[in-house]
């Protein structure tokens, strides 16, 4: 189990700086879109080999995990990142965690304790020390697009528990290929509304920065959704989220590598809201 959460965690932490390499030539929103249906696409010779393999009841809830853990996510995150640090981001993305163990207690039935309370105050302390940290108002503002983050990890908290409690026994590679086929043609039919293709007969460097975006979406997204999937059903979705330590760190080395300049506040914010992720994880 370990070494899938190792490997996750290189995997899910490298994300952020592709997301910050393909919005140099493609806006937040083709980017979002272009990711899905690559990783769709991907996976879409074993989506249809399976089709016929999933009972009709469980497809709302591969749909919904599609939706939840895949498409707004990637719309979520290129957005945040048009303003945010791609380190930053890796870091906020930590609070999957306490947002994994709300929605398990209110929609799920998982026990949640005083202690695992405490850890989710004080992670949600350390978010509020990451946004509302900046030098002067146009810095703060910046901040503000970490909230769009916020919700992305909400929604990775409500994939996740969907995965454990409605998706139980789907073999993981059918089970990401399946979510990701039902909502491939969302995104294909939102892309052709945009600019994407016009971008890439014409715009400089956008087949690099579609390279980028390819391997977001190979990687991260089509084989990272195997082995959560994977993770999950070995373990718990609360365990799962064990990436969420690690994460941000990989995150921060990419970011200060490409140049991004990390603050004080930051690193105690990222502190903090480890703390509350480590206290929710160990928590009885």
């Amino acid at each position: 189990m370990w070494l899938l959460v190792v490997v996750l965690t290189f995997i899910w932490g490298t994300s952020f700086i592709l997301i910050k390499k393909g919005l140099t030539v493609f806006s937040s929103d083709e980017l979002g879109a272009l990711r899905i249906i690559i990783a769709s696409a991907s996976l879409l010779p074993f989506a249809i080999r399976n089709l016929r393999k999933v009972e009709l009841h469980r497809w709302r809830f591969l749909f919904a995990s599609g939706l939840l853990g895949n498409l707004f996510p990637a719309f979520l995150f290129a957005y945040a990142e048009t303003r945010l640090a791609s380190g930053l981001a890796g870091v906020l993305n930590s609070l999957t965690a306490l947002f994994t163990l709300l929605i398990g207690a209110a929609f799920f039935h998982q026990r949640i304790t005083w202690l695992r309370m405490m850890g989710i105050l004080v992670g949600i302390a350390g978010t509020a020390m990451l946004i509302f940290s900046g030098n002067g108002q146009a810095d703060l503002d910046n901040k503000f697009y970490g909230l769009y983050i916020v919700v992305a990890t909400i929604c990775y908290g409500g994939s996740a528990n969907i995965i454990k409690y409605k998706l139980q026994g789907i073999n993981p590679v059918v089970m990401s290929s399946l979510a990701l086929l039902t909502v491939g043609p969302l995104a294909t039919a939102y892309l052709f509304t945009t600019d994407a293709v016009e971008k890439l007969q014409h715009a400089p460097q956008a087949w690099e920065a579609l390279a980028y975006i390819a391997t977001l979406a190979i990687f991260s997204t089509a084989i990272g959704l195997i082995l959560l999937n994977k993770l999950i059903h070995v373990s718990t979705p609360l365990f799962a989220s064990t990436t969420n330590y690690l994460i941000p760190i990989v995150a921060l080395m990419w970011g200060v590598l490409d140049g991004e300049t990390i603050q004080l506040w930051h690193y105690l914010g990222m502190v903090v809201i480890l703390i509350g992720v480590f206290i929710v994880n160990r928590a009885k």
